[in-house]
This record gives C-alpha cells, sequence and structure tokens, in this order.
C-alpha cells in the first residue's frame, strides 16, 4: 500500500483509445459499412470524433435523418463487418494490464464506463484477460450515451462512492463532459480521437501521453495532497 492516502477510491476508465488501441480500426469498420451501403462517406476525421458515443448517436452524426428502416441495415451491416473483419484487430495499449494491477495492488477500485455494447465489453474483457481486474462496468446498453453522466452514476452507487472520490479517465470530451455532469474529476489521455486542444477546453486535471502513466500521476498527486495539507 502506498505511503501517502489514495487521491481518489475510484478509477472509472473509457475503453476505446484509452485501454485498447482501437480507434482507426473502428473508424475503418464504419468505412466500409458506408461504403457497402452507398451512404456518403465522411473523412477519417469526422469519424474518429464520434468514437467514443453509442451507435445511435454516431450514426446520427454520420447519417442525420436516419429513420429505423435505415437504422436496422446500418446495424446490421457495421456488426456483419465488425465481426468478420476487425473484431480482433485491436490490441491493448502497450503496458495496460500491468498498470491496471499496479492500480488494484495499491487500493484503487477500477471501473469502465464504455459507448460499446455489453457483448463488444465482455467480450474485450474476455480476450484482453482483464476482466477480473474491474468491480463495475457500463455500457450504452445499460444507460444512455456519453455525455450523460448515467454510466458514472450508477458506477458510483453500486460502489458506494461519492462523486468527488472518483476519477473518469478517457480520450474524448464525451468522458470529460459526462464526468463534469456527475460532479467527478476528469483526466484526458492524449492516445485516442481527439487532441489536447479539444480535451482541454473541458479543463481535466491533467492531459497524459498515455494512460500508463497514470498511477505515478496519481502518485505525485498523493504525495501533492499531503504535503499541503500539513
Amino acid at each position: 500500500m502506498p505511503t501517502n492516502p489514495l487521491p481518489f477510491k475510484l478509477v472509472v476508465f473509457d475503453w476505446d483509445g484509452t485501454l485498447m488501441d482501437s480507434v482507426a480500426v473502428i473508424v475503418a469498420c464504419a468505412q466500409a459499412m458506408l461504403r457497402e451501403l452507398g451512404l456518403p462517406e465522411h473523412p477519417d476525421a469526422v469519424i474518429r470524433n464520434t468514437v467514443g458515443l453509442g451507435l445511435r448517436e454516431t450514426i446520427d452524426q454520420l447519417i442525420p435523418g436516419c429513420d429505423a428502416e435505415l437504422y436496422s441495415r446500418v446495424l446490421e451491416t457495421y456488426r456483419a463487418h465488425w465481426l468478420s473483419t476487425y473484431q480482433n484487430q485491436p490490441l491493448l495499449f502497450p503496458g495496460v494490464p500491468e498498470m491496471l494491477r499496479r492500480l488494484a495492488d495499491e487500493g484503487y477500485l477500477l471501473g469502465i464506463a464504455t459507448g460499446k455494447s455489453r457483448r463488444g465489453l465482455d467480450y474485450a474483457l474476455q480476450t484482453s484477460g482483464l476482466a477480473g481486474l474491474f468491480q463495475a462496468t457500463r455500457t450504452v446498453d445499460e444507460a444512455p450515451s456519453k455525455p450523460h453522466p448515467r454510466m458514472l452514476l450508477d458506477i458510483l452507487s453500486e460502489l458506494g462512492v461519492r462523486a468527488e472520490e472518483a476519477v473518469m479517465i478517457g480520450d474524448t470530451v464525451y468522458d470529460l463532459e459526462m464526468a463534469r455532469a456527475a460532479r467527478m474529476a476528469g483526466l484526458a489521455v492524449l492516445s485516442g480521437s481527439q487532441d489536447r486542444e479539444e480535451l482541454l477546453r473541458f479543463e481535466p486535471l491533467a492531459c497524459l501521453p498515455s494512460v500508463v502513466e497514470l498511477p505515478d500521476w496519481l502518485a505525485g498527486l498523493a504525495v501533492a495532497t499531503s504535503s499541503s495539507s500539513r
């Protein structure tokens, strides 16, 4: 256990672009879906900016006015491409398993709040070997899409943690907006779909180049907090 008190009890992570290097793969899958259905394609940067939202919210941005029939075709086509071609391409960022185990060993509770489906998250957790490290997880199948705070509020309630005792880690403004709406601290990583300038607009505690730097950053925060309280 660390010498100084933990600065937070609970650390909640986004998945895509934060723990897993999957943003480019998601963009490629979306482009394949648009091409197959003959829908207008978008620059990769436009699609990248939607990663982190739920699929319905993503489609609303990429295909304005998408009705229920077209949405059903979009969903079916996207999932077919994902399962046949893209599902096993994303890999965890180097050092992520060791980083998570270090946080767990230091006494942090760990959670996930993601725009993935429940089936998608469970598959990713199983294949990555990380399932046993998280005390609570929420997806867009159980709560509204980011930036709505319900995912975080449900995790806080399940684990009996107050908002001021938790921090949300993510690579998008949707993560930071969600944290703000839940009255939680937010911390950004620069490994995903949005750049530093966009993320800084939402005043994260820090912008780390990679999530694997998180344990050392938290340790430094604990030392600073302990010193200031003396």
